[in-house]
């Protein structure tokens, strides 16, 4: 992780907790629109609930008031809070231990036996590394190598869910 996304990470995720929400991911960069803060936000594991519209609002009224006075950001951006959705960024240990049996893409930095690129099930994450089932083998990835990690939506699941609440 970026310096720059570390720090912004630290300075935020103390307003995220304070909230009762987890801090799932920070995206900071520059868009054709200026420069994005983007912080993705879940309800803890276990807790069943959702994040709403308001949730979003507020905790971007306490992040936003707590990035002014630290003035990390020393010029104008836009800052964007929201749940992470269906393809939800995986980034610590924790976030894989939590979806082990779902789908996952995973893109590392340097690669293992020759690879950077993993699509398969998620199996296991402990010990600073990511077991992966793909390709009809698996893979232990090192977690301080994944560039970026994505849930990959299981739409049918998505679609009974839909239905059922209908």
């Amino acid at each position: 992780m970026r310096k720059e996304v570390q720090d912004l990470w630290s300075l935020a995720e103390p307003h995220v907790c304070d909230a009762g929400f987890d801090l799932i991911e920070v995206v900071f960069g520059r868009e054709q629109t200026g420069a994005v803060l983007r912080l993705f936000i879940d309800t803890p594991e276990g807790s069943g609930g959702s994040v709403t519209h308001e949730d979003c609002e507020r905790v971007s009224r306490d992040v936003s008031a707590a990035l002014d006075v630290a003035d990390h950001i020393p010029h104008a951006y836009q800052l964007e809070v929201s749940s992470p959705g269906l393809d939800r960024p995986l980034r610590r240990e924790r976030d894989f231990a939590r979806f082990v049996g779902e789908s996952a893409r995973i893109r590392l930095n340097d690669g293992v036996q020759g690879r950077r690129n993993f699509s398969g099930t998620l199996r296991a994450a402990k010990d600073g590394r990511v077991e992966i089932a793909c390709d009809g083998r698996s893979y232990e990835l090192p977690i301080d190598d994944i560039a970026r990690a994505n849930l990959v939506p299981n739409w049918e699941r998505e679609f009974q869910s839909n239905r059922s609440a209908s």
